[in-house]
């Protein structure tokens, strides 16, 4: 894999692309991470980050001039929070082919209001119900979802679907976010175990059997001492009977009279 470093993007290709935007070529390195993009001064229209190992859409410094970024072929499960504050005019993303898995993790898009193309093609959450209606919903803003124009009707029927109390329920239900862990994020805190607690006999009660079989008379008694501390047992408590609650005095009480 290779870093995203400032030596990187300036050795990468820098082009005036067919709809005369200009473009920052950063395709097929290997790249994990976004990072360093502060050395592209704002320059360009769109970035390429094809064909690369990213995990997570996030670690934008302020890029007012960006407005085309293309993600296709990466593994992508995550998409960071806050976006709409690095960038504020992007209108179109591109996340063909990666991981995102539930819908949930869409949710993010819904900050970026400039935001009007956006692809998810080839991602695992295409195949949930109500994926579009859910996009849609998310993302009013939206022209064009996986290269298909927005129609009125999926408008209406979004908003329909999604309207009142029965609506939120419905986005709580299936908006559920996955659990996959993207390396570099924190993980969940362990909760501490829960202590012990100790069985069988005590050090000091097995001292008691050692002592006991030590001035054991017969060999009768030596092998039922090691018989008992083999299974646990101390002398004195082996007979011992339960202590009977008042219920079950009082039950032999009356089974006597």
């Amino acid at each position: 894999m290779v870093r995203l470093t400032a030596e990187l993007i300036e050795q990468s290709a820098q082009y005036t692309n067919p709809v005369r935007d200009r473009e920052l070529d950063m395709r097929g390195y290997r790249i994990p991470v976004i990072e360093n993009l502060g050395a592209t001064l704002d320059q360009f229209d769109t970035i390429d980050f094809s064909d690369n190992d990213i995990r997570k859409l996030d670690g934008f410094p302020l890029l007012r001039r960006l407005k085309s970024l293309l993600f296709n072929n990466n593994r992508i499960v995550r998409i960071g929070e806050k976006l709409e504050e690095s960038l504020p005019n992007i209108e179109t993303l591109i996340l063909t082919n990666n991981g995102l898995q539930e819908l949930g993790d869409l949710d993010n898009l819904g900050s970026l209001k400039t935001l009007l193309h956006l692809s998810l093609l080839r991602n695992p959450v295409t195949a949930k119900k109500l994926y579009r209606l859910y996009v849609i919903h998310k993302c009013p803003q939206l022209r064009v979802l996986d290269f298909q124009r927005i129609k009125l009707k999926e408008r209406e029927l979004a908003a329909k679907t999604f309207k009142g109390k029965k609506g939120q329920q419905l986005v709580s239900d299936i908006g559920k976010r996955s659990k996959t862990f993207v390396p570099g994020e924190k993980l969940p805190e362990k909760r501490p175990a829960a202590a012990s607690v100790p069985t069988g006999p005590s050090r000091e009660e097995i001292e008691s059997i050692k002592r006991a079989i030590a001035s054991a008379k017969t060999l009768e008694e030596v092998e039922r001492l090691n018989q008992m501390l083999k299974t646990g047992q101390v002398p004195g408590k082996e007979n011992v009977p339960a202590k009977k609650s008042r219920g079950d005095v009082e039950e032999e009480e009356e089974m006597d009279t």
